[in-house]
This record gives C-alpha cells, structure tokens and sequence, in this order.
C-alpha cells in the first residue's frame, strides 16, 4: 500500500524542477507512504512518476518504487497489492530477479505482455500509472472493484496530473480548484461523489476496472478489461438455468473465501483483521485462522449507546475462534474530537458518519498491525443489507394499488403535520413494550409518503430510499437535473431480473466503491494502516453472480450461502441478532455537543456568500431537526461535511457550466 502522484506537463511549459514539484505533490500524502519516497523524470517529455512507500512485501530497498523493468522499457509507480505474483513469477520461469517484491512481477508481465493484456492477469488491488518509454506514453489502469483509488485532471493549463489522493493534485503549482455544483449535488444525495466526478470540474476518478492511455499527442485512449455489468449479466445468465445445490454452492464459497484469504494473508509485517462480530467480518477471521500458523490478532471498538454497540458480539466470536483480540470502548469526546479532522482526513467532500469510527477503529489497529483484512462487501455480494428485503417486501403489497391511488393517499398524508402523528402514535405507542414502540412517528411516516408511495416502480422507490435530499437541483442552484442511476441498470440484466438483483447491482456499481471502500481507505491511509477486502476477490464476486436468490434471501435470513461457510466454524447462536449499522448517534450529536459547530457552518450569511446552496432549504431542514420535528441527521451531515470542506479551502470558484463531459 503506497501513494502515487505525478505529472505529464505541455510540451510549451516543461517545468524547470519536475523533481521538486513531484516531491510536494508526493509530500501530500506522506501518511500513504511513511517508509520511503521516490521520484522518477523522463527529461524529454517531463514526464514525473512520483512514489510514498509503506513496504509490506519485500522490505528491502530493491521494493522501493519508482521502478523500472528489466527490459528497461516501462517505469511504474503502484500503489496496492498483486496477491497471485508469487504464481506469476514461476509462469515466467527463472529470471535474473532483484527481489522479491511484487511491483517487479508487475513489471515483469508488463515487458511480457504489454501493459493492457497484463490487467486480466492481476488478482489483487491496484492503482497504477506506467509510462512506455518506446511509445512515449503513460497509462493509470485501476483494481476490477475499485478498493484503491486514482485521481486524474486535464488542467486548463494543458497539465495531466494524477494521484492517489485530491491533496497531491491540488499541489500542482497550475491546479485550479473550481468545484463542479454536480457533485455537490451528488453529495447531497447519497453521501459520496461518485466516480467518474469529482468535486473539482477538471479532475475525475478513474473508474474501477478501466484503464486509459496518455501518448504525446494527448489522444486519449480508454477502454476496461473487466466490467461488473458484463459480469453481473452473465452470472444472471447462469443462475437461470441448473446450479449448484446447497451443499456444493457452500463448499465452492469456502474453497473460494479461503483461497482469497490466503493470498491476502501473505506480508513481511504484522497482518490483523477488524471483527464486529457479524456474519463478513467473522466469517473472514475464522478463514484467517484456519489458515494462520499463530493468533489473529483482531480488532473491534465500542460504543456506551446500545443501539450502537457491537464489541461484546465481536469479542464473544473472538473467544470462540481464539483469536488475540483487542477492543476499545471509545467515549462521546473520542468520537466528536473526530469531527474536526475528518476534511483532512478526507480530502473531497465524504459524509458517510460511519467514517467516524472507521478511523478509530484503524487508528487502535495501526499500533499492532500494518495489514488489517476487513469483511466489507459481504451485503453487496449476496444481499444483506435489510434495505433489500424491506423494498422487495413493501413493493409486493404497494404495486396492489394504482399509481394515482397511492400518490393521493401520500399527498393526504403529508397534509397531516409530523406532530399531529407522534400525538396520533402516542397511544398505541404507550400501550407497546419499549422496544417495539414507534419514535419520531411522524418523521417516519412523511418519509414513507414521499420517498415510497409516490414512486412508480420498485427502483425508483429503492432510488429514492438511497437519497438524502429530493429534488436537490433546488438545493444547489446551477446542478443539472438529477437522472435515476438505478433503474437503467435493470437492461444489462436479464429481462426477467428481479429488483434484489438490480439493488445489488446499484450499490456494486456506486454505494461500495465510492462510499464503503473510499471510507476505509482514507480513514486506514490516515494512519499508514493497508487494508484488505478477501470478499472481493473477482472470483469471488463472479461466483456470486451465478447464485440464485434463493440461496441468498431464503425465510427470514439474508447472505444465506455465506452464513453456511460461517455456521461450520462458528455456532450460530453467536451470530443471529439483529443487523446494526456501524454508525455513531448524529442525530442526538446534532441537537446537543455539536449544535454550536453545526451552526457556525450553518448560518445564513454564510451559506449565501458562498452561494453553493440554497440558504432557505437548508435552515428550514436544521430548525426541523432542533426542533424533534423531523430526523434530518444525514440530510444535515451531508451539507455539514461540504461546508467543513469548503472552510478548508476558502476562495474556491465553480465553472458557470460544469461539465465532466464523457465518460472515459
């Protein structure tokens, strides 16, 4: 795990000192890289290849990047890891190695097979730029899931520049920081930005497993070597007709789950795993140690709300799988101390609270470990997220009814003020145990109204339930008109695909690589920690394509398939409960030890002098929620974590017609 950065400058402006500008581009992300730093220029083109190195295989100085292959043709920067290299290198026979690093079997391959036809080669996560010294031209090639990321811009100056995070661009001494109102609007809707935008108009994600080449000539070549969607089609293909049965489904799921641990376990420094005691995360610890000669040593923290609080599930698996487990109870004033750091420790605007613990659960793991292994993408993969069950459930008794008759009935209910329902609730409420009463009941049932009953299909009802804001071109004034992401994705699939399928395939595509793994890998880098994802492994994810629903959602258990593989290393009964997010309680946070930080950011004059967003929406959503009148907590964090961002940079433009232009 590393950070990349550099640079290809117009052929009529060469820098005078490369070198140095790569250095502080570089110096941006050091905390990617604590271990070593390097810098590689080619003097004719200027182009600039600039490395932070964290080592974890092959400590030795012949690890150390930028590095140039054997035939002296390609020079590379990496950030990631190739976890099948060791079988790479016996495919290419005995060679005249300088270590054993995988950067040099990247290398190797690259000098075999050219650059492109290496990427299907890979197993692993990658983010790569290389550049061909015989055809003079520099390629970034991204990992098939996106679990690392890679910046680039075509600058108005004729500058390229790319790296691993938004803070090596923005060291450019010709980047223009203007912000694309698009992407505040994504942000504002589901608490990223997704690729390929980014919160700048002339910078864009590379989109996981794509690649595109740079030559001289700035004729922009672009293509992929492995496409979720062919591969989703595909598995949906194969699902239709005989599969395996239940027992044979499971065995291939363990061989697979165990063969990805096993490359993933594989480092010259210390490897652990983060434990929350659910089904993904257990069941790669226990894989773990089925395969670990020593402890795991594992890694969970706790909250003192118990709504929020999974550290005596996490240490209750550990006990049983013998794990060395450390866990840590983290306070009120632990968790809100965060806050303020977090537009640095994440350098675009990232709103998922979840972020919160993330990185303190990294930070607790970084004192012990330099490798953790997480169970992230185990709800995407084989349909765990409660959200899927709850759409599938609500569509089969809404579409009984007509699109009028339903559209009339939730205008009838929204003309009924949220308190007059939390009145109307009370007395059934009171007459309920605590734990089955209904709060915020008329919160509840606006939100119901307008983001379910209106909708006209089970997509755009899943579209809607995903988005924090409605209608949220009025909350950013100059944000183009909002197109549904998820309900085109139903052609690539069979025709007679159901909505679980297309939901998983929604948050495949968007929700996990620009939210869960963006998350993980800025609070992980933060604190020099590598993280791991076993679950996607590509064969992993292909197999899982081809699994019928049944054997994903069967009764009332979700991720069926994988708790099978778990129940045979872990009893069942440590696992059963109720699915909790990884979250942390805004919404009290909001209305008590943040409400005078909230508020600075959220003052009128403020919000109008900056003019990125409509003032009037905004204060009407925070005097609801201080108010008890509605639940705006996400709502609001998203707006919050823009404004955080922003107070960073102060002085930033917006383009009058923003615009990513094609997709690459």
């Amino acid at each position: 795990m590393c950070g990349i950065a550099g640079f290809l400058p117009p052929p009529s402006r060469p820098d005078a000192d490369p070198a140095a500008v790569a250095l502080t581009m570089c110096a941006r992300i050091a905390h990617r890289g604590p271990d070593s730093q390097g810098v590689w220029t080619d003097p004719d083109s200027g182009v600039t290849l600039g490395h932070r190195r964290l080592a974890i295989v092959d400590l030795s100085p012949q690890g150390r990047q930028p590095m140039t292959s054997a035939s002296g043709r390609y020079v590379v920067v990496f950030n990631g890891e190739i976890y099948n290299h060791a079988e790479l290198r016996q495919q290419f026979g005995p060679l005249p190695w300088r270590g054993h690093s995988d950067t040099e079997t990247l290398l190797a391959c690259f000098d075999r097979h050219g650059v492109i036809a290496s990427l299907p080669l890979l197993v692993g996560m990658f983010a790569v730029a290389v550049w061909d010294n015989h055809e003079k031209e520099l390629t970034l090639a991204r990992d098939r899931l996106g679990e690392k990321p890679l910046y680039w811009g075509a600058l108005p100056s004729g500058d390229f520049v790319f790296g691993s995070e938004l803070r090596a661009l923005e060291a450019h001494p010709r980047f223009e920081g203007a912000i694309d109102r698009d992407a505040i609007a994504d942000l504002l809707q589901y608490s990223c930005i997704g690729a390929p935008r980014s919160i700048y108009a002339h910078v864009r994600k590379l989109e996981p497993g794509s690649w595109m080449t740079l030559p001289l000539s700035r004729q922009t070549r672009s293509g992929r070597y492995w496409s979720l969607m062919e591969v989703a089609a595909a598995g949906r293909q194969r699902a239709a007709g005989p599969t395996l049965n239940d027992t044979d489904a499971s065995d291939e799921l363990e061989r697979l789950l165990g063969q990805a641990v096993r490359g993933q376990i594989m480092a010259d420094v210390p490897v652990g795993a983060f434990l929350s005691g659910g089904v993904d995360s257990s069941a790669v610890v226990a894989m773990m140690m089925r395969q670990s000669s020593t402890r795991v040593r594992t890694f969970s923290i706790g909250f003192s709300e118990p709504g929020f609080n999974e550290a005596e599930f996490a240490k209750a698996v550990a006990q049983h799988l013998g794990t060395q487990h450390t866990e840590h109870y983290v306070t009120e004033a632990d968790a809100l101390a965060v806050v303020e750091q977090l537009p640095d420790l994440y350098d675009e605007p990232f709103a998922d609270p979840s972020q919160i613990p993330t990185y303190l659960v990294s930070r607790m793991a970084r004192r012990d470990v330099t490798v953790a292994l997480s169970g992230d993408a185990g709800d995407e993969l084989f349909a765990g997220y409660n959200r899927y069950r709850l759409a599938a459930r609500t569509w089969g008794s809404l579409q009984r009814f007509p699109l009028p008759l339903r559209r009339a009935a939730a205008s009838a209910a929204i003309a009924i003020s949220p308190g007059t329902w939390d009145r109307l609730f009370g007395v059934p409420n009171a007459l309920l145990p605590p734990q089955r009463r209904i709060g915020n009941a008329g919160d509840k049932v606006h939100k119901f109204a307008t983001r379910v009953m209106r909708a006209p299909t089970q997509l755009a009802m899943y579209e809607t339930l995903l988005s924090h804001w409605e209608e949220v071109e009025q909350v950013v004034p100059g944000a183009g008109a909002r197109r549904p992401r998820i309900e085109a994705l139903a052609a690539t699939l069979r025709a007679d695909a159901n909505g679980v399928d297309c939901m998983c395939l929604a948050d495949q595509l968007g929700y996990l690589p620009d939210d869960i793994l963006a998350k993980v890998d800025r609070a992980a880098m933060s604190v020099s920690l590598e993280t791991r994802v076993p679950l996607l492994d590509h064969r992993i994810v292909e197999f899982a394509w081809g699994v019928p629903l049944h054997q994903k959602l069967r009764g009332k258990e979700s991720k069926w398939l994988l708790r099978q593989v778990l129940y045979r290393h872990v009893p069942r009964a440590l696992i059963e409960r109720p699915k909790q997010g990884f979250g942390v309680p805004l919404d009290q946070w909001l209305r008590g030890p943040l409400r005078a930080w909230a508020e600075e950011l959220l003052q009128e004059s403020r919000l109008r002098a900056e003019g990125f967003l409509d003032a009037t929406a905004v204060r009407a959503r925070w005097r609801e929620h201080l108010s008890g009148q509605r639940n705006w907590q996400y709502a609001l964090w998203n707006v919050l974590m823009f404004q955080a961002w922003l107070n960073r940079r102060p002085g930033l433009t917006t383009p009058r017609s923003p615009s990513l232009g094609p997709r690459p």
